[in-house]
């Protein structure tokens, strides 16, 4: 390779990272669309058929990428650190599906924007990592608006349950996120792809039934697969190209698209407090990012996939 074809590949690099990180956000952002188009109604069932999709796509995205060698070696290499990835993955996607089930769509991405500024918190407990005052402003700030929307949710007769799993997501996630800190070398995608076939196991004994008609399970191959599966797999691939701050942010796509996705295709529009409160959350959670970014001028690092 020339000096000059190298420098174009660098160049290009991160427009390919930008793109890819923002169309995992996307494809993870019409999840819960999807599941308002699902006509069964037994919860356990979405999260066996989701998972066993998604699962077997990110099998077959390293088994493309890696070969069977690389991949069996991706599995092996995983160790305890890589198990507790997956497990919470398990927990998560578990989480979303029965949260969504329950209360809308907005109150359990937005719930999700929390994500890093609870990792941060939870660093600072675990890992000794330092706080700066911004970063409490914004934890701050977080809290404020997650009470006006859980507040909302309440006065509209919402579920407690749904609103508690929504909650569990951004612990979860930001436990996940510390536990990768401490151990850098962790894989995400074959954590991922356990996590998926862990959580349709689970899953699997609650199930009433697992007859589904062809447009159910076309959905929940989407829901599966083009949701879960192919946002990990361009996430992973895009977010080793750019500095892990500025992932994150472009990130937040998610957590605008979704509610969007939910007024236009079934007419399921936030309540004002909720969108109160999901600003300033989204607001506390770009301050944070942008600034964090300025920080980090390198990209991630490949153990990330």
């Amino acid at each position: 390779m020339t000096a000059s074809s190298s420098s174009s590949l660098s160049a290009v690099r991160p427009w390919l990272g930008i793109a890819l990180v923002l169309g995992s956000a996307t494809a993870w952002s019409y999840g819960g669309a999807i599941q308002r188009f699902i006509g069964m109604t037994d919860s356990w069932a979405i999260v066996f058929w989701r998972c066993l999709f998604g699962g077997l796509f990110l099998l077959s995205f390293m088994l493309i990428r890696d070969k069977a060698s690389g991949t069996a070696k991706l599995f092996r290499a995983m160790g305890w650190p890589g198990l507790m990835i997956a497990t919470g993955f398990a927990a998560v996607s578990t989480c979303f599906v029965l949260a969504v089930s329950m209360t809308p769509v907005a109150n359990v991405v937005l719930f999700m924007a929390a994500i890093p500024l609870f990792a941060a918190l939870l660093a600072r407990v675990l890992l000794g990592e330092p706080i700066t005052a911004i970063t409490w402003g914004a934890i701050g700030a977080v809290l404020v608006g997650v009470a006006i929307m859980v507040s909302a949710s309440i006065g509209e007769g919402g579920s407690l349950l749904g609103l508690g799993l929504a909650a569990l997501i951004p612990v979860i996630f930001a436990c996940m996120t510390v536990l990768t800190r401490r151990h850098p070398g962790i894989r995400m995608t074959p954590a991922a792809c356990l996590g998926c076939f862990v959580a349709s196991a689970i899953a699997a004994p609650m199930v009433g039934g697992f007859a589904v008609g062809l447009p159910d399970l076309a959905l929940l191959f989407a829901f599966g697969a083009l949701n879960l599966g192919l946002g990990m797999a361009m996430y992973v691939t895009g977010a080793r190209m750019i500095p892990s701050a500025l992932a994150a942010l472009l990130g937040t796509a998610e957590m605008i698209l979704a509610p969007v996705w939910m007024v236009l295709l079934h007419d399921e529009v936030p309540s004002a407090r909720t969108m109160i409160g999901g600003s300033i959350v989204l607001a506390a959670l770009f301050t944070y990012l942008i600034g964090h970014m300025r920080r980090e001028p390198g990209p991630r690092v490949p153990s990330a996939s």
